[in-house]
């Protein structure tokens, strides 16, 4: 027991670290499996999919002059980070009949930095 304190303590500091923090620039290059569809910044347009200027805190199907699916208009979700984490996971799971044609993103940590990068922009496309 005396021989394995010694490596105990030294691994303590390892143990107590927090999970990783989100990372907005990694979630930069995530979007881009979203820019064929989607745009986001400043001059931010709709494109096969609305743009996402402002997405978190949004109710789903908002953009104006962007054609939603009936199922996604009457969705009647906000996106926060939780949904959208759901929803980025498995669209048609999380809203049956929606348009998004889209795979999935299955990984916590690329979720995590995505939704990082696209809290940075206010419903007008600033950067906050």
């Amino acid at each position: 027991m005396r021989a394995i304190l010694p490596s105990l303590l030294l691994l303590l500091p390892f143990l107590a670290q927090p999970a990783a923090a989100q990372d907005a620039a990694a979630g930069e290059r995530s979007f881009n499996k979203c820019r064929a569809c989607h745009q986001i910044g400043e001059g931010a347009r709709n494109l096969v999919g609305p743009e996402l200027n402002g997405l978190i805190g949004r109710h789903s199907g908002a953009v104006e002059a962007y054609s939603y699916s009936t199922a996604n208009k009457s969705s009647g979700l906000t996106w926060d980070e939780t949904t959208f984490t759901d929803y980025i996971k498995d669209p048609k799971a999380k809203i049956p009949g929606t348009k998004m044609i889209f795979a999935g993103i299955k990984s916590e940590k690329e979720i995590k930095d995505l939704i990082a990068f696209l809290k940075q922009f206010d419903k007008d496309g600033k950067k906050l």
